[in-house]
């Protein structure tokens, strides 16, 4: 009788883990993909429509699960409690994972321990826009309007995040009192720039796109190094002098950390077939997003990136960790 070396005995048994749990993953009737905002936000339905197409490649029926709250913090504390089998994923973007674990100081999760990247497949624009109640059709005329004005305020899908950041460099930069108002996600806050309650809001494309197509919001300003296809007459900030913010955030799925490589290499190549769809790349072409496949590897990478950039402008801007 063969007897196994304890370091080769250990190799069989992850061996044996990892088919019985990709096995699972093949047989799952029902795979969640969590989002941490409420349904009517642009990530819910980025979220809607992936989850819908992904589910002839996976094999399982898939549905997105709202767990809407503290700026993805619920549903990232989720992610880790849960199964590594690859039956829960996490879509987001980069505020819950490259933002939220540096402006607080005990989210309940940290992304380098507690998640495994799944799949990038798109970055995107966040930019400033005001409501159908303002009389300002550009940016500059904003800042004129504001400084009439006395002051505004401006609305943010989430406290602490990208938007509410960049709403304290503009106030900064042009001489402005403004207080951001943070929301739990652009939903509610896109309800209350249509009722004219708030004149002006920071949030992605995304949010924008539709009310802005139709005439509901305009957006002024851009982040980003370029103008985009989609609003060619809309100018970056950086064009207007206000520079560093030129790094794309990016949307991605996680899976918990533990779970076995082969589950994640079969959801991100799920992933890389959806898009290659050509109906899925021109409705989140059409929504504001810079489609792209990225493997595990690229959106790791891609990830980390942007925490960096991101780290040297919050701690430039001298904000502490609550």
């Amino acid at each position: 009788m063969t007897l196994f070396s304890p370091a080769r005995r250990r190799l069989v048994q992850a061996l044996a883990l990892s088919s019985l749990m990709f096995s699972a993953l093949a047989q799952a009737d029902t795979i969640k993909l969590m989002v941490g905002f409420p349904p009517g936000g642009g990530t819910d339905a980025i979220a809607r429509l992936l989850a819908d197409k992904l589910k002839e490649p996976l094999g399982a029926n898939v549905i997105v699960e709202n767990k809407a709250g503290a700026g993805g913090q619920i549903a990232a504390q989720a992610l880790k409690a849960a199964p590594a089998d690859g039956t829960v994923l996490f879509l987001s973007h980069d505020h819950t994972i490259s933002i939220l674990p540096q402006v607080i100081k005990n989210p309940g999760f940290n992304p380098a321990q507690d998640f495994t990247p799944v799949a990038g497949f798109a970055t995107f624009v966040n930019g400033l826009a005001v409501s159908g109640g303002t009389p300002a059709k550009t940016f500059n005329e904003y800042v004129a309007w504001v400084k009439t004005k006395g002051k505004d305020t401006v609305g943010v899908p989430a406290p602490a995040s990208v938007p509410e950041f960049l709403v304290k460099v503009i106030g900064e930069k042009y001489k402005l009192d403004l207080a951001a108002a943070p929301y739990r996600g652009s939903a509610p806050m896109m309800a209350d720039m249509l009722g004219n309650q708030i004149a002006a809001g920071v949030a992605s494309v995304p949010d924008f796109i539709e009310n802005h197509k139709a005439g509901k919001v305009r957006m002024v300003a851009l982040l980003g190094k370029n103008r985009q296809a989609l609003l060619p007459d809309v100018p970056t900030f950086a064009e207007l002098g206000l520079s560093g913010f030129e790094d794309l955030p990016y949307y991605g799925i996680f899976a918990p950390a533990g779970t076995p490589k082969a589950v994640i290499d079969r959801t991100s190549e799920a992933v890389a077939k959806v898009l290659a769809q050509s109906d899925v790349k021109a409705h989140l072409s059409a929504m504001g997003l810079t489609v792209g496949h990225m493997t595990p590897q690229q959106l790791g990478a891609r990830e980390k990136a942007y925490t960096a950039t991101w780290a040297r402008i919050i701690k430039a801007s001298g904000f502490q960790a609550q």
